[in-house]
């Protein structure tokens, strides 16, 4: 018998693609959120709407929070693996 050696780990291959997804998705959806609370606030603030421009201050936030945390956590898996 022939034994044929593994060139492509296709299960190593797979899990890299779906991280790389879910975090370009995860990443995206968190600078969006900033980038639209930010503007949220900007144009309610303008019109002095306060309850508005709080809840678009308090999305901006949350939205750089998360981008942060996911930064951190991609830095966190470059670096302990």
């Amino acid at each position: 018998m022939i034994a044929i050696a593994t060139i492509v780990d296709w299960e190593a291959l797979l899990d890299t693609a779906v991280a790389s997804l879910v975090g370009g998705i995860v990443v995206t959806l968190a600078a969006s959120t900033a980038i639209y609370g930010a503007a949220t606030f900007a144009d309610a603030r303008r019109e002095e709407h306060l309850a508005a421009a709080a809840r678009g201050a308090a999305l901006a936030v949350l939205g750089t929070l998360a981008l942060a945390a996911a930064i951190a956590a991609g830095l966190y898996v470059m670096i302990s693996g």
